[in-house]
């Protein structure tokens, strides 16, 4: 099983000499990923000024010059609002940088900022999913390309360059639990990531179950139907030092995702629900979230890759690179043992 870890690039700072640490910050994590044998590290696609996060294809291009063996992704490219030419081009030349280590990560967006932005209709929503994901697929398979649908001009028998490093990119489907994107993943042979930030993991057994009996019926030469699982979580030292240090940068992200979404403000007793073995935080010492871990893919009936966000706005660096640390050196360790 793989492990590694997502981040949005919360800002810790406003303005461009606060971003300009952050991204340096950003950098460092990875690299002391990378150093310490973490297996992925994606970065997510926001358009919001909590994030330093617009371009993810930039971010791992200059990720990609400084490692060497860290698969890099997106988590995940909004590919309704982007255009598809544009996503493989990034993306390819990523992965010649990387010398074949990147990944696209494509999902609909849990925020909706881009649609506007970029001129996109929501009520096209899924349309807009699904018609570009079937040009990016054109586009990742041939390298000459004809094809016509609503959203985009036609193609007519163009090149597409540069090539990827890897013969086939890798293009993971994520999914926030929608039965429809999980099935249509697995009909495509496409691997998917499921997000699990809130609840019990073991509330999502089903929509894990139908991409297994979709893709069983759907079996195809060259399909992936790997598993995967976005979570949100903390390590350090002791469960009450990773549970006290978290804490206040959890209860800030839900605070202002409830003042847009209408949900009330989180409270403490909630956030220890989540952090309870049943619950869907992964937040403790190394050895409650490898317990936690383990513990959640059985549940989900297993799991092919497990990626976690360790960062928000009101961690330090130090504190995130602890935790990435424990993770890399503690965790991932006794993950490959109990699995493989």
């Amino acid at each position: 099983m793989e492990i590694g870890i997502d981040s949005f690039v919360a800002s810790h700072h406003s303005g461009p000499t606060g971003d300009v640490e952050r991204v340096r910050q950003l950098l460092e994590q990875i690299e002391l990923a990378d150093r310490e044998g973490l297996d992925v590290f994606g970065i997510g696609e926001h358009h919001r000024p909590d994030y330093v996060s617009s371009a993810p294809a930039v971010l791992l291009a200059a990720a990609a010059a400084r490692t060497s063996r860290i698969r890099l992704a997106s988590a995940v490219t909004v590919l309704g609002t982007e255009d598809p030419v544009r996503v493989f081009q990034q993306f390819a030349t990523v992965d010649l940088v990387a010398r074949g280590r990147a990944e696209i990560v494509a999902g609909r967006g849990s925020f909706v900022e881009s649609y506007p932005l970029f001129g996109c209709d929501l009520e096209d929503y899924d349309a807009l999913f699904a018609e570009k994901l079937e040009l990016l697929l054109r586009l990742r398979s041939s390298t000459r390309v004809s094809w016509s649908g609503r959203f985009r001009p036609p193609i007519d028998d163009r090149g597409v360059y540069p090539r990827p490093a890897q013969e086939r990119l890798p293009v993971w489907i994520a999914s926030g639990g929608t039965p429809a994107s999980i099935a249509r993943a697995a009909r495509l042979g496409l691997p998917v990531v499921v997000a699990i930030i809130g609840g019990q993991p073991a509330q999502f057994r089903p929509l894990f179950d139908l991409y297994r009996s979709t893709a069983s019926a759907h079996a195809s030469p060259g399909a992936d139907h790997r598993l995967g699982l976005h979570s949100i979580g903390f390590v350090a030292d002791t469960d009450a030092q990773a549970r006290e240090t978290f804490w206040p940068g959890w209860r800030d992200v839900f605070t202002r995702l409830g003042r847009e979404r209408g949900w009330a403000p989180p409270t403490r007793a909630q956030f220890e629900a989540q952090c309870d073995p049943h619950g869907a935080l992964v937040v403790g010492s190394p050895e409650t979230v490898t317990a936690k871990l383990l513990a959640t893919r059985h549940a989900l009936g297993g799991l092919d890759r497990v990626n976690v966000v360790l960062d928000n706005a009101l961690l330090t660096h130090e504190q995130t690179m602890h935790a990435t640390r424990l993770l890399a050196t503690r965790v991932a360790p006794a993950l490959r043992a109990a699995v493989d």
